[in-house]
């Protein structure tokens, strides 16, 4: 398939149409001065129209030359550019890459101009615009988006499993245990039994429960003489209701005693479990069984789905609040903001900035440079011959043309003083 060229402007008209009237005139005049030679006007006339001719036609083939066959005809040194296309397109490779754009005509342009001080008026004006804000927050809730919940969850279970397993059971105890003390829970835990305990024993229930429990022990008892006998005596004048009642005042006096914060059992025994509680941790049987347990709960406990639904919530939760703008209002465009600031008043750091910027924009084009030179080259390949010559001619034709035209004057000129010499000698 063909590649379609592009199309090329037209020659200018004008001065291409100037050069053929040039050379048409010359023509004629030389041609309408032949039987006038005779006078000394027609001579000199005749004499200035056949040097502008010459040097008219001599032109229009030196101009032709460079870029075809003068008339179609293949002679020698003529089509200057396609016959030396490759060297022409060498030589000017060459002279772009070494001359015009060299790298160091480049990186000194660069190293002028100051990029960061240029860029941060760009950046804080363009934040405020919403198709930037827009575009912002889609790559966002994109970034949000393509984060694989199911890729990342097995690696947030191993470390909270790993920071599980990592947490000594002792110093959680003594943590746990030191809180309950600070905050007396020893003791309301304490105070809840007693209420529990006293709750009980006011039932009436509970009296003929205790009475008919101590007259079962009362006549389970054996004793020897008159111990025995005075058991039964003690026993006969005691009925379950009354001995029930007797022990549930005992009971019930005893808590009331207990209840008391100043009550001498009460501090013992809470003294008693507060002692017990902070020595746990120094049974180092009870210490293994539990940091065994603890061991084997946390390589048991499957976290994954419900790590994988937490995951997936604050991901939903995340994208929905990128896209309500909240996001860029609250956060982004103020974080934004006052690190622009911060940049922009701090020539330090403009400073650090700029430097870096300027020696990676001098690797780019140490490492890119002669791209430059092949992307140069490569378009001209692209190009046919008659095309390459018609952009050229679009380019300096009018040039050339005015060589024809000053060929076929300056001729003219010359040839009336050549005949006029001619004519006074």
């Amino acid at each position: 398939m063909k590649t379609k060229q592009p199309k090329q402007p037209k020659q200018p008209k004008q001065s291409k149409h100037l050069a053929s009237l040039s050379l048409a005139v010359m023509g004629g005049g030389f041609a309408a001065t032949i039987p006038f030679q005779g006078p000394v006007w027609g001579g000199i006339l005749h004499g200035g129209f056949e040097a502008g001719l010459v040097g008219g036609l001599a032109d229009w083939f030196a101009v032709t030359a460079l870029f075809r066959h003068p008339a179609g005809i293949p002679i020698p040194h003529t089509a200057l550019l396609p016959k030396n296309r490759k060297k022409i397109v060498g030589a000017l490779v060459t002279t772009l890459e070494n001359d015009w754009l060299s790298k160091e005509s480049i990186q000194t342009k660069l190293e002028s101009v100051q990029v960061i001080e240029k860029l941060l008026p760009v950046i804080q004006k363009e934040l405020q615009s919403e198709p930037v804000q827009k575009e912002i927050n889609a790559i966002l809730d994109q970034l949000i988006r393509s984060v694989d919940v199911e890729t990342i969850t097995p690696l947030i279970e191993k470390e909270l499993k790993a920071a599980l397993s990592s947490i000594n059971a002792s110093s959680v105890i003594e943590a746990a245990v030191q809180k309950l003390i600070d905050h007396k829970y020893d003791e309301k835990a304490f105070d809840y039994l007693l209420g529990r305990a006293e709750n009980w024993i006011s039932k009436s229930e509970t009296s003929r429960q205790l009475g008919r429990t101590a007259l079962k022990a009362i006549e389970g008892l054996e004793m020897d003489g008159f111990m025995q006998f005075a058991l039964k005596s003690f026993q006969q004048m005691l009925s379950e209701e009354k001995l029930g009642n007797l022990l549930q005042n005992l009971l019930r006096n005893a808590l009331m005693n207990l209840n008391q914060s100043d009550d001498l059992n009460r501090q013992a025994f809470l003294i008693k479990v507060r002692e017990e509680m902070q020595s746990i941790t120094e049974r180092e049987e009870w210490m293994n069984v539990i940091e065994e347990r603890k061991q084997k709960a946390v390589a048991e406990w499957d976290l994954s789905g419900k790590i994988t639904e937490i995951l997936i919530g604050i991901q939903q939760k995340a994208s929905a609040f990128v896209q309500s703008g909240e996001c860029m209002n609250l956060y982004i465009l103020p974080f934004m903001t006052r690190t622009l600031a911060n940049v922009a008043e701090n020539p330090d750091k403009i400073s650090r900035m700029e430097n870096w910027i300027q020696k990676q924009i001098a690797v780019l084009v140490e490492e890119n440079h002669s791209k430059i030179g092949k992307l140069v080259e490569e378009n001209l390949n692209k190009l046919d011959n008659e095309t390459l010559v018609n952009m050229m001619e679009n380019h300096i034709g009018k040039d050339l043309q005015w060589i024809r035209v000053n060929g076929a004057v300056c001729g003219f000129v010359i040839g009336l003083v050549l005949a006029g010499m001619q004519t006074l000698v």
